[in-house]
């Protein structure tokens, strides 16, 4: 269950990312619909995308080996290989515990057992459309001096989730930020990673 959640916020967000940031608009189940397959397809690519890399990991990992055999006797190359074997497979590792719940989609949207994905995207997306000027608002006065349109838009669609696991959804503040975080992790930066996490805590405070 907790992975379904996680993947519903991982499409919800690729989904935002398709439609144009602007609160005059109102979109039919239909539409949605729509945009969640192209975030699916998109999703997929980025799967695609990552396991080429890890191939050209492999790949340059498998020559520092061979270029370390050749230079035998040279004791530093050596060092110098492991380290770099020590990142190339951790990014491996990485990229494929992603893939391991990534490449469960399929299962998970058809599963009949399952939470339905399709349907907790279309109210997770409505949510926000429907509302996106208060839950803008409301994000802006937990934003300390700065203004949510000043963020980059990946960041502005990770807090409107949040707030809206939050407030709507009745998802537990500390499950609603460390989810914003994992995707702050896997598709904005170290600086925006940050400024969420204070976000949410600040919101916390607002909304308590």
């Amino acid at each position: 269950m907790h992975n379904n959640r996680s993947l519903s916020r991982e499409l919800s967000l690729i989904s935002l990312g398709l439609i144009k940031d602007k609160g005059d608009f109102k979109l039919n189940k239909f539409q949605i619909e729509e945009i969640f397959e192209s975030a699916l397809d998109s999703l997929i690519n980025h799967c695609r995308d990552e396991l080429d890399n890890c191939e050209s990991e492999l790949e340059y990992a498998s020559q520092k080996i061979l270029d370390s055999e050749l230079q035998e006797g040279v004791d530093s190359s050596f060092s110098n290989v492991r380290d770099e074997l020590k990142k190339s497979l951790k990014k491996i590792e990485t990229v494929m515990n992603t893939l391991s719940v990534t490449l469960d989609f399929p299962k998970l949207i058809v599963s009949s057992g399952q939470i339905d994905i399709r349907e907790d995207v279309n109210k997770r997306i409505s949510k926000i459309i429907n509302n996106l000027t208060m839950i803008d608002s409301d994000i802006d006065q937990a934003m300390d001096g700065w203004r949510l349109k000043r963020l980059p838009r990946i960041d502005r669609d990770i807090l409107r989730l949040a707030y809206v696991d939050i407030n709507y959804l009745s998802t537990p503040i500390a499950v609603a930020c460390d989810e914003a975080v994992n995707l702050a992790n896997k598709y904005s930066d170290i600086q925006g990673r940050k400024f969420i996490n204070g976000v949410l805590r600040r919101l916390q405070i607002v909304k308590s």
